[in-house]
């Protein structure tokens, strides 16, 4: 017996639609590793309409007054809130994430950031009135950028989406937003719930759509001529062919790419501690978090005592299927993805030794094992490229100066942490670090209040907080003459 796969659909001006030429992807489980649903495979008429309703609907959207746009905001957050257990099934099956794991840890995040930015919108004053020059005053209008073409990415496609979508409609923005070929369930049942919002308030419909399709779709996106603005939360490799695209007609573009985040710890460390924060931090959402704490640098002195720690919290680690209350987390999100992982570890040189893990789960959906590696070199591969799953990497270090040198050595700068009991050294690796983030005796929380974003290849613009917000903006002088 065959089961009916579901039928996504693209979300465009209001209206459920199927890609104009009938083109279609299968959507896979990745807890089982079986397809359950088919989405669009967008092309050029597709992003065509959902670029022409978003146009179309900006001037209204824009001109609203703050107070318009924050009262739609709060009523999303409530409708989030109301249908939480709907968005909860869906992120389940794009991802294989732990349903308790994802109530508790994302939804609560999400419905609170839309409701930070609703906020924000009503805090787009400029910063300058007066007159800098006799007989003229000047102001600053902060104004919304107009239509954004928005691409999230597959490892937290519910929250990412909310990172793009809220600040971009408080700011008065239209937005066309693509998810991942294969996560588009939640962003589909997105538009559903904003679509209703939008027009039980009598908004536009274009105001926020939704394009499925893949890497072809989101270029398709960023080169089309109604954009100012792309957005994209992905790989380096992506965001260098979105600012290569958005180039040609000089968009501006907003990259948070990868990471490799380094986890400093120093000998005066509670070890416990450290151990118990750096082991979830590194494996929750299967190590697929650009700021995980995957690769850690433990002083000399303490680095066996630490391995042992860290190799003993890997095996008491679990993974396991979405509905098991009893795992920090699920599957890898996808077959090329295992086989990324799989491939680290496969290649790992003969000085490395896997102390814990190494290995899939299973033969049914794409899990790996918590794993930790040490023995290892700072030019090794590992250390230097992104795995992107649950993979706990160790290197030595002997004082500051080397630590410093290790934790900057690589190509990305989005997260970091330091841990250590010492507040001056604290305060002097946090200045040191060439980071967009440094925690301090903890890694990876994240407040709607507060930036996030890197430096180096990681990208440009932050998330979140009101610079996040501020990114969503452009700049205008009025000069007028006293005359």
């Amino acid at each position: 017996m065959t089961t009916e796969l579901r039928r996504l659909r693209n979300y465009i001006d209001g209206e459920f639609r199927d890609a104009a030429d009938g083109r279609t992807t299968e959507v896979v489980n990745p807890a089982t590793g079986e397809p359950y649903a088919t989405a669009p495979l967008s092309g050029a008429a597709d992003v065509d309409a959902a670029m022409a309703a978003a146009e179309a609907a900006f001037p209204a959207w824009r001109d609203l007054v703050p107070g318009e746009r924050q009262k739609a905001l709060l009523k999303i957050a409530d409708a989030f809130e109301a249908r939480a257990e709907e968005l909860i099934a869906a992120e389940s099956e794009n991802t294989g994430k732990p349903i308790g794991l994802t109530r508790d840890e994302e939804i609560p995040p999400m419905i609170d950031q839309i409701r930070f930015f609703a906020g924000a919108a009503r805090m787009l004053e400029g910063r300058s009135a007066g007159e800098y020059m006799e007989g003229l005053t000047s102001i600053i209008r902060r104004e919304p950028v107009g239509v954004c073409a928005q691409v999230a990415p597959w490892n937290y496609p519910m929250m990412m989406a909310v990172w793009k979508f809220a600040p971009a409609l408080a700011a008065g923005n239209t937005v066309v937003i693509k998810p991942s070929d294969t996560t588009p369930a939640s962003t589909v049942l997105f538009a559903e719930i904003i679509g209703g919002v939008l027009a039980e308030l009598g908004h536009p419909q274009g105001v926020f759509n939704v394009i499925c399709g893949d890497r072809e779709t989101g270029r398709l996106m960023v080169e089309h001529s109604v954009p100012a603005m792309a957005s994209i939360t992905g790989s380096v490799r992506a965001g260098k062919q979105v600012a290569e695209s958005a180039s040609k007609d000089i968009k501006r573009v907003h990259l948070e790419l990868g990471g490799k985040a380094p986890v400093v710890v120093f000998e005066d460390t509670d070890i416990p501690k450290a151990v118990e924060d750096i082991s979830v931090a590194g494996f929750f959402n299967a190590g697929q978090d650009c700021t995980a704490a995957t690769r850690v640098l433990v002083h000399e002195s303490i680095h066996d005592e630490f391995v042992s720690a860290l190799a003993k919290a890997a095996a008491e680690t679990k993974t396991g299927a979405p509905d098991d209350e009893d795992v920090l987390y699920g599957p890898l999100n996808n077959a090329n993805q295992l086989a990324q992982v799989t491939g680290f570890i496969d290649r790992l040189p003969a000085h490395a030794k896997v102390e814990a893990g190494g290995h899939r789960v299973g033969d049914k959906g794409f899990f790996y094992a918590p794993t930790v590696v040490s023995g290892l070199k700072q030019d090794d591969e590992i250390i230097q490229n992104e795995v992107f799953g649950p993979v706990i990497t160790v290197q030595t270090f002997s004082d500051e100066e080397q630590a410093i040198s290790y934790a900057n050595g690589v190509e990305y700068a989005l997260a970091s942490s330091v841990w250590t009991k010492d507040h001056a050294r604290a305060m002097r690796m946090s200045r040191a670090l060439d980071f967009g983030c440094v925690w301090i005796n903890t890694h990876i929380p994240l407040v709607a209040e507060m930036p996030h974003g890197g430096f180096k290849k990681s990208g440009y613009g932050k998330d979140l907080s009101a610079y996040g917000f501020e990114d969503y903006t452009r700049i205008k002088h009025v000069m007028t003459s006293l005359g």
